[in-house]
């Protein structure tokens, strides 16, 4: 039974998810929130497996409060506004519901958060892909594919084997969602795919002919990670 909470101003949107929830045995409704501030309280207090989230809302607008939780519970976007998709999907939303919203695309978004173990407490299975903000629209790019990163200031160059992606994100951020059994930082402005690596020589990774510096903080972090692999 995944607990479930609906946050939207419009009593009539309330009404239609709340009917739709009471239609699913696997989904239980503890609260119906109006503004994000009572949801926030009640996230805060109890368990919540499952949001419903609205966009436009007064006070704080829905993906502006779901980027201050730091530990959200699977969400799913309910909205009358397509152009905030892209930026939903950077916040790892399970779905992304345009009012008005039918009952069997309500039951597609629900099974989605079941099928890939969104809810809090449940383990995720891993996924072997990612997907990239470029210029307008998001990329999927599979992990096998990326061959090393490389930073600019708020940008990266992400090398793949077959085309190079600019994308507008920070290393520390694209650090945190890489797999750690995949891929390493060498240097403050390199991360790479150690399945990629041709060989290490001295103070270089190499990858298909392209030397990459190891920087001094990081060599012995990728000592001990290579050893780890062949152990």
């Amino acid at each position: 039974m995944l607990k479930c909470i609906i946050v939207d101003d419009e009593p009539l949107a309330q009404e239609v998810l709340e009917n739709y929830v009471q239609r699913m045995a696997n989904l239980q409704l503890i609260k119906k929130c109006s503004n994000a501030l009572d949801a926030f309280q009640s996230i805060n207090n109890e368990r919540v497996d499952l949001l419903f989230l609205d966009i436009q809302m007064p006070v704080i607008d829905g993906l502006s409060f779901l980027k201050s939780l730091k530990n959200p519970p699977a969400v799913i976007i309910t909205t009358a506004y397509p152009n905030h998709a892209i930026e939903g999907f950077e916040l790892n939303v399970a779905d992304y519901l345009l009012k008005p919203i039918s009952f069997e695309r309500f039951l597609k978004a629900v099974d989605k958060v079941i099928e890939q173990g969104r809810v809090q407490g449940n383990e995720e299975e891993p996924k072997d892909y990612i997907f990239l903000k470029v210029d307008s629209k998001l990329v999927k790019v599979n992990y096998a594919d990326i061959t090393y990163i490389e930073g600019m200031k708020d940008y990266l160059k992400i090398f793949t084997k077959e085309k190079l992606l600019v994308v507008h994100q920070t290393m520390k951020k694209i650090e945190e969602i890489l797999p750690k059994n995949k891929f390493i930082r060498v240097h403050k402005s390199y991360i790479v795919s150690l399945g990629t690596v041709n060989s290490i020589v001295g103070n270089f990774v190499e990858i298909n002919g392209k030397e990459i510096p190891i920087g001094a903080n990081y060599k012995d972090d990728l000592i001990r990670f290579v050893f780890k692999l062949n152990n």
